[in-house]
């Protein structure tokens, strides 16, 4: 969030809270949505799977890596050992899988980055959601995320009760 939007978030609540202690007691909750998301069951169980399932092509690019650092190794160990001929087929087997293992990293981080927006923008969704029940069977008139509290009592965070619900209303099979 930029500077100038939190400022304005920070001043928004300032007038809320204002308006309406004028009228009575303001409740608010404070809640930590980042941690709330990575601590339910279904953002962890997520995790385990898309470890397992780009686990194979990891393993690859941990491979690729290593027959680069032994070609390298190979070319140093045997400098001026070599015909040119070996020396070139040596630098030429390093370059293919340099450019192999190039583009399996960008695939894989391509693909794990996409998975992991689409699981977050869902999952982010449902927090919400989960947040305003909270919220309303809490009775509070405001929450705020901890990101933009200066200041708050321990007391008011919400954070395990959203992630209790959110678990609930959203179990991990």
């Amino acid at each position: 969030m930029s500077g100038v939007s939190s400022s304005r978030l920070l001043l928004a609540t300032v007038v809320m809270c204002g308006a309406a202690a004028a009228f009575g007691q303001v409740k608010v909750g404070v809640i930590d949505t980042q941690k709330a998301l990575l601590d339910t069951a279904e953002l962890k169980k997520a995790q385990k799977l898309m470890e397992a399932k780009y686990k194979p092509r990891q393993d690859r690019l941990d491979q690729l890596q290593k027959e680069i650092q032994q070609l390298s190794q190979q070319l140093q160990t045997m400098a001026g050992k070599l015909t040119p001929q070996g020396e070139a087929d040596i630098r030429a087997q390093g370059t293919r899988k340099q450019k192999e293992a190039e583009r399996l990293q960008q695939d894989l981080q391509e693909d794990v980055d996409r998975e992991r927006q689409d699981i977050l923008g869902q999952s982010s969704t449902r927090m919400r959601a989960v947040i305003q029940k909270v919220a309303e069977e809490k009775g509070l008139d405001l929450v705020v995320d901890v990101g933009t509290a200066l200041y708050f009592k321990p007391v008011l965070d919400i954070t395990k009760d959203a992630v209790t619900a959110y678990d609930k209303a959203h179990p991990a099979n």
